[in-house]
């Protein structure tokens, strides 16, 4: 460039505005007045720090904004309820498009007691025995309570059902006494000689009047000794009607039916429970799914307002459950205390994890009975579901097991229980050990009951049996595979996902991981292993009475089935895959009779086991003993504590 040319172009820069000036200084003016060329260190850090806490505020805004209903909240928004009554209300007082189904939960744990005859050492004796007695319907939700249930896994659950010896050699006894005693009776029978009949000092009239008088409780004075006997085929019964000297008797069946809610939609839950009889805080929420941590948080957070340890009989709880983010299962969002309707304290969930103080939820007319909302949308299987109803009333987890494997056979545990789905359970009382025997088990699905009674044999063996003398054992498994796998595609016609015809599908397919075990449905003979066609690798099993079931699509045949061997129920026999004309992983199981293939999920199968008819009429007995139990008023100490 030329000095002329320079020179034009600073004049040009100089008429714009522009000037020849030193350069940017950190350096300060030494007091002089800054003449716009010096940085301030204070002035760009001040810039930064209100960038950086915009941001934040703008994040945290964004954040709390999409959040949601998700979210734990602060203890007093946790209770903030919209108050506009519009549209459909839940307990908890939040707004929805309709209203919540709420379900009346009934949840007894009692005592009962009987005067039952046993036999001790030889000798007969007549005591009075307690037994519990539980009736509750089937949790619609799941909390911590069964937070360890081991998965569902049929195989390993059907392999506890077979019937066992008692290590002890004890029976337990429900031969009632018809009447109520206290203390104990020892009864001594001795043969009686029918060289020369006993003289008939006692009137059939006065008979009659001595029983009349037992029954209403009133002193019959006399001063005799008689001699009589009794057939070992006479049933003792109730005796509730004397009329006319004739003296009738009859056991009496009580049905229980419960009500069941519409299925509607719902987030959050409450449920509202009456303490029964004075228990522990602690108790009383162990057996509704709260941790040890949390009621050890919740009883810290209580202590200046409601020191004391215990609720006292006819107090209320209203507990707000609401999701687990790490857990498919609820926790306690806000629990509130009531003693004699009225307000006591309410902790809250905050976003911490702490539990606080708040205020009081919304007034609600308490309700007769106690009842909790549902989750329609997220209803627990009935296998979780008993598992949740079991160790909310203390049964010890074998019982549990033994309970599942008893229903393993007929019932698909992986379904969705049902609102008013309902369980009864009678146990012996707690041993010195604190173990139970299990002596009865009802399971009521819908409008279909099943019950099962313990009877012994005598050879010793315990098995529980339905009114038919049948156990629940079939001699086919309906899903013979580790976890019962997920049902894809059921028994009936379809269209092909590859060929596109449609056909009839002859089996079930339970879609599982690769190289989940395939288990033999029952004990069999091998007919086929090996590849066939369409199906892959396949196994045929030929059973009794024309059963036959075949598996297929198998990732490999288990080592050492070949055709001619025999197997063994539970027996692995190849491995989940997705061999020959196959989609995905999974099992294509078929069940056929006779040749004619059967829905395996729903076919009528036989037994594997009945009583045998010698015992008929002992277990007719035992069936109305506990019958009985079932049906008696509680001992006056209602509910059986949980120690």
């Amino acid at each position: 460039m030329s000095l002329n040319q320079k020179n034009r172009d600073n004049a040009l820069l100089i008429a714009a505005g522009f000037k020849d000036a030193a350069p940017l200084t950190a350096n300060s003016t030494n007091g002089n007045m800054p003449d716009g060329r010096e940085l301030s260190f204070s002035w760009l850090a001040g810039i930064i720090m209100t960038a950086l806490t915009g941001l934040l505020l703008m994040g945290g805004a964004l954040y709390i904004a999409f959040l949601g209903q998700d979210s734990f909240s602060t203890a007093y928004a946790a209770l903030k309820i919209a108050k506009t009554q519009n549209v459909g209300t839940t307990l908890t007082g939040q707004k929805t498009d309709r209203i919540r189904p709420v379900a009346k939960t009934r949840s007894e744990n009692e005592i009962v007691e009987a005067a039952i005859r046993e036999n001790i050492d030889g000798r007969s004796i007549v005591r009075k025995r307690p037994f519990v007695r539980i009736k509750a319907t089937l949790a619609t939700s799941l909390t911590a309570l069964s937070s360890s249930v081991p998965p569902y896994d049929p195989i390993a659950i059907l392999s506890r059902i077979q019937s066992t010896k008692p290590d002890n050699n004890t029976d337990i006894s429900t031969d009632i006494y018809s009447a109520d005693i206290e203390g104990i009776i020892a009864v001594q029978t001795s043969d009686l000689s029918f060289d020369s009949a006993p003289a008939k000092i006692i009137s059939d009239m006065d008979a009659a009047e001595y029983l009349a008088s037992i029954y209403s409780g009133e002193s019959f004075d006399a001063e005799f000794a008689a001699l009589g006997y009794i057939s070992e085929e006479t049933n003792i019964r109730e005796i509730d009607e004397i009329s006319d000297n004739k003296i009738s008797g009859a056991i009496q069946n009580i049905s229980v039916k419960y009500k069941n809610s519409d299925n509607k939609n719902s987030s959050r839950i409450e449920r509202i429970l009456t303490v029964k009889q004075q228990d522990s805080l602690e108790n009383i929420l162990l057996r509704n799914g709260f941790s040890l941590s949390t009621i050890n948080l919740i009883s810290a957070t209580l202590r200046n307002v409601y020191p004391s340890t215990t609720l006292p009989q006819g107090a209320r709880l209203r507990i707000l459950f609401g999701p687990n983010a790490n857990k498919n299962s609820l926790i306690p969002y806000r629990m509130s205390i009531y003693i004699k309707d009225m307000h006591v304290a309410t902790v809250a969930l905050t976003d911490s994890g702490r539990y606080v103080l708040g205020i009081a939820p919304p007034k609600i007319e308490f309700p007769k009975e106690d009842i909790e909302e549902i989750i329609v949308t997220n209803l627990p299987s009935i296998y979780h579901s008993i598992w949740e109803t079991a160790r909310k009333h203390n049964i010890d987890d074998k019982i549990t097991e033994r309970i599942i494997a008893m229903f393993a056979y007929d019932l698909d545990l992986t379904k969705s229980v049902n609102i008013g789905d309902s369980i009864e359970i009678l146990l012996s009382a707690p041993d010195e050990e604190g173990q139970q025997e299990m002596l009865y088990v009802s399971l009521k699905l819908g409008s279909t009951e099943r019950k099962f009674y313990r009877f012994k044999t005598d050879d010793g063996e315990v098995d529980f049996y339905d009114s038919e003398g049948q156990t629940g054992k079939r001699f086919l498994i309906r899903r013979p595979l580790e976890g019962g796998g997920n049902l894809r595609s059921r028994f009936g016609y379809r269209r092909h996902p590859i060929t596109g015809r449609s056909k009839l599908h002859t089996g079930t397919d339970l879609a599982a991981p690769y190289g989940t075990p395939v288990y033999a449905a029952g004990d069999g003979t091998v007919e086929m292993a090996q590849w066939f066609s369409g199906y892959g690798r396949y196994v045929r099993l030929k059973h009794v009475n024309g059963f036959t079931t075949a598996y297929a699509h198998m990732s490999r045949i288990a080592d050492g089935i070949k055709a001619g061997d025999r197997v063994k129920q539970g027996q692995i026999i190849g491995y989940v895959g997705s061999t020959g004309l196959s989609t995905g992983n999974h099992l294509h199981f078929e069940m056929r009779i006779n040749n004619r293939p059967v829905d395996a999920l729903s076919v009528k199968l036989p037994r594997d086991k009945i009583l045998p008819n010698q015992y008929r009429r002992r277990f007719e007995e035992t069936i109305a003993q506990i019958d009985d139990l079932m049906q008696r008023d509680p001992a006056p100490v209602e509910i059986a504590k949980n120690e």
